[in-house]
């Protein structure tokens, strides 16, 4: 029996010395990755990293393989190991046994239990925002939900035990840490050495938060208190193969990266879901019907968010057509059979959550905001295209909380005011860290003031 050879991997054109595909990524990244889909197959090597190999893996089943069967074989690739190099050691940034361990760890952290202690504080803080917004005023939509975001943040890990002062430059440095990883990922090392003013602004940023958090830890393990916080639950927590507690700097590192990852994409996906509800009325229209049915006068509670199935569907439609993530990487340790194809040690593997969710022979008409798509039917939903936090060992470790963090601020905004959009405006996707809108400005109404068509 003859064994057929697998057709060899194509390359990506336009790639330069030194640079690679930089120029692409850097003009349009998602564009660029998003063409890949339409003019190769299901492999695509790209050049991020001169003298790296990269594959962009285009086909759902490889992708699901990848991060499946192969995902305790692989290393997590150069986007975890350049965040890893910026903000240090943490879950999301090991791989194989060391990831297994830290997982393990912080797990607790993301239990049920935990999580529905946080969900009055998400509602709080969501209160507090929506109260500051002036009726009638235009707002720019995603700079507030960074900020409640982060005030969340705040408040589920640091019990609010930050002033006023050091919240707004913590605040203020995260949103420069946030824009460099995403950046650092696309651009060849060398260039981050350059003693250019962006380099220096991001190392100075990145050190202020880390010095805040650090300065957080290291008060509250001299006070003794446990405020019930996440940071309380960390210095809880043991080192299993050491068995003392976590160092200040794993600690920090810990939730460093939780902030950056966590805080960027909550916001982009809040901007998402108001944009999508302001674009269509109708939908809108049954989220406020389903939650005023289901909580009535009542503050929303954790019970209820199990009770919200079509603001369920609304999210998910929203983490398909707007996902955040624009390249996930992994890296492939020893030599490693993809589909019929043999990787060798050392292969970059990428793929992009955006691009596949987009895909129209995976999701008929996927540029429409269809929320029912998610309804059992026939055809049968593609669950195997539809990667919201990953999958396999390395998924992600927070879903949990961020859905809880979605679903407990857009039932508490809906209910209170409603966000409208110029006519005609429409938002353009924008991917640094995180796929997220370029300018998204939005007029504050309350809920029950009838929509003006000329107005929006």
């Amino acid at each position: 029996m003859t064994l057929v050879a697998p057709p060899p991997i194509p390359r990506a054109a336009g790639s330069l010395p030194l640079l690679g595909h930089a120029v692409q990524l850097l003009r349009d990244n998602l564009g660029f990755i998003a063409s890949l889909r339409t003019h190769y197959g299901p492999l695509v090597e790209i050049t991020l990293q001169p003298g790296t190999r990269t594959l962009v893996v285009q086909d759902p089943g490889l992708i699901r393989t990848m991060l499946t069967e192969l995902g305790p074989s692989l290393d997590k690739g150069r986007f975890f190991e350049k965040m890893g190099q910026l903000l240090g050691d943490s879950v999301v940034t090991a791989a194989g046994q060391a990831h297994v361990r830290k997982r393990r760890q912080l797990q607790p952290a993301f239990g049920r239990g935990e999580i529905a202690r946080y969900v009055d504080t998400m509602r709080g803080e969501t209160e507090a925002v929506v109260d500051g917004w002036t009726r009638g005023r235009e707002i720019d939509v995603r700079e507030a939900m960074v900020g409640l975001s982060l005030d969340m943040l705040a408040k589920t890990v640091f019990s609010g035990s930050l002033d006023e002062a050091t919240f707004r430059r913590l605040r203020a440095d995260l949103s420069v840490v946030m824009n460099g990883v995403g950046a650092r990922v696309m651009l060849p090392d060398w260039v981050e050495r350059l003693p250019l003013p962006v380099n220096r602004r991001f190392t100075a940023a990145r050190d202020a938060v880390r010095a805040t958090i650090d300065r957080a830890v290291t008060g509250l393990r001299a006070s003794g208190h446990d405020t019930g916080d996440m940071l309380s639950l960390l210095l809880r927590t043991t080192d299993e193969e050491t068995g003392r507690p976590l160092t200040g700097h794993r600690i920090s590192s810990e939730i460093l990266t939780l902030a950056v990852a966590g805080t960027e994409t909550t916001a982009s996906v809040l901007s998402w879901v108001l944009y999508e509800l302001a674009r269509n009325p109708g939908a809108r229209e049954r989220t406020l019907a389903e939650v005023d049915e289901v909580l009535g006068d009542r503050p929303v509670t954790f019970d209820d968010l199990g009770r919200l199935p079509y603001l369920r569907r609304v999210i998910d439609e929203t983490l398909r057509l707007h996902h955040t993530g624009w390249l996930v990487t992994r890296r492939t340790v020893t030599g490693t059979r993809l589909g019929p194809w043999t990787v060798p040690a050392g292969t970059e593997l990428a793929y992009c959550q955006h691009a596949l969710h987009r895909d129209p022979e995976l999701f008929p008409d996927p540029l429409v905001f269809d929320p029912d798509r998610w309804l059992d039917g026939d055809p049968p939903r593609p669950t195997h295209a539809f990667l919201p936090f990953g999958a396999g060992k390395h998924k992600c470790i927070g879903d949990r909380y961020a859905l809880t963090e979605l679903l407990t601020a857009i039932a508490t905004i809906t209910r209170r005011v409603r966000l409208d959009l110029a006519p005609g405006r429409t938002v353009r996707p924008v991917a640094a860290a995180t796929v997220r809108p370029r300018t998204l400005r939005m007029t504050v109404r309350d809920r029950t003031e009838p929509r003006n068509p000329t107005t929006g």
